[in-house]
């Protein structure tokens, strides 16, 4: 006799599967010419799939946190404002007053919510797509997903001098990973706690297409960014593993715009900034993970304590 458990785990491996596929697809799908056609391919064909009984993950919710919802609309209009500040105010007039509204910015994004998270409402990291869960599954659909995107973009590509493309990685890197963070582990996984899967992965994916408005970006990109967020939100809850999308998937689509576009020329110098931004980030995560074994020991102590009594 099979299990409620059994079925339940088959009935997950086959949503990953379809899954899986259908962002595959949306990824090569992205070598059509006309961008604002692929979001209107991509949204609607991902929302009748996630309407067909099954496919659609199974997460109850607990219903709207009111702080959740407040620490993500004060935290969103610190980072957009302050890329506002960065590229419409101080622009490449100004570097150093570009770099440390930008670098800020980016800050606030990984930082506030591991605060939020960690210290203020006793979540673990991996409320944040943090951590080394479904890490199997992680590391081969995201390497799968980064291949079809190396090869769609960067196979064959003649690379400028490395002081024009370097200092680009770096920055893609440092960016991908706050956007990792900040809109699918931060962002997304409260909206879906607060209102499932579906408005969550919409809601995600909005914000993301309208955070690019404080890089001073066109409205008519917005469209293109909305399905790219829709996308990058099915890939996160894939396995809820920022891993999945981050150090390679987001970055290198990110490497290849802003490769093509040529409108980003930053000095050697640039690197020593980002690195300071990553090393302020990756001790935000490690100051974390000690405050949640500490939290944990007194617990474990404490249990110990009863079970030695009884």
């Amino acid at each position: 006799m099979v299990s409620a458990s059994e079925v339940d785990a088959s009935a997950g491996r086959v949503r990953t599967i379809v899954w899986a596929v259908f962002s595959l697809v949306a990824l090569l799908l992205l070598n059509i010419d006309n961008l604002a056609l692929w979001t209107g391919l991509v949204v609607p064909s991902a929302l009748l799939v996630a309407l067909i009984p099954g496919l659609r993950p199974s997460v109850s919710f607990r219903g709207v946190d009111g702080r959740d919802l407040l620490v993500i609309g004060a935290s969103y209009a610190a980072v957009v404002g302050l890329f506002r500040v960065a590229f419409t105010v101080f622009t490449t007039d100004n570097v150093l007053g570009l770099f440390l509204s930008f670098g800020f910015a980016l800050v606030i994004g990984v930082v506030g919510p591991i605060v939020y998270q960690v210290w203020m409402r006793g979540r673990d990291l991996r409320s944040l797509g943090l951590g080394f869960h479904g890490l199997r599954a992680t590391l081969m659909l995201g390497s799968a997903f980064a291949a079809i995107q190396f090869a769609s973009t960067l196979w064959g590509y003649h690379l400028p001098a490395p002081v024009e493309w370097l200092p680009l990685l770096v920055m893609s890197l440092v960016v991908g990973l706050f956007e990792a963070i900040f809109f699918r582990g931060f962002i997304q996984g409260r909206l879906e706690e607060s209102f499932g899967v579906i408005p969550a992965v919409g809601g995600a994916a909005l914000l993301y297409a309208l955070y690019h408005v404080g890089y001073g970006m066109p409205a008519g990109d917005m469209w293109f960014l909305f399905g790219l967020g829709v996308l990058y939100a099915i890939i996160f809850r894939l396995t809820t593993n920022i891993l999945i999308l981050w150090p390679l998937l987001t970055p290198l689509g990110a490497f290849f715009n802003n490769l093509q576009a040529g409108d980003i020329e930053l000095p050697w110098e640039s690197i020593l900034g980002f690195a300071d931004v990553a090393i302020v980030m990756a001790m935000a995560v490690w100051l974390a993970h000690r405050h949640i074994r500490k939290r944990a020991h007194p617990a474990a102590r404490g249990r110990s304590r009863e079970e030695a009594l009884t």
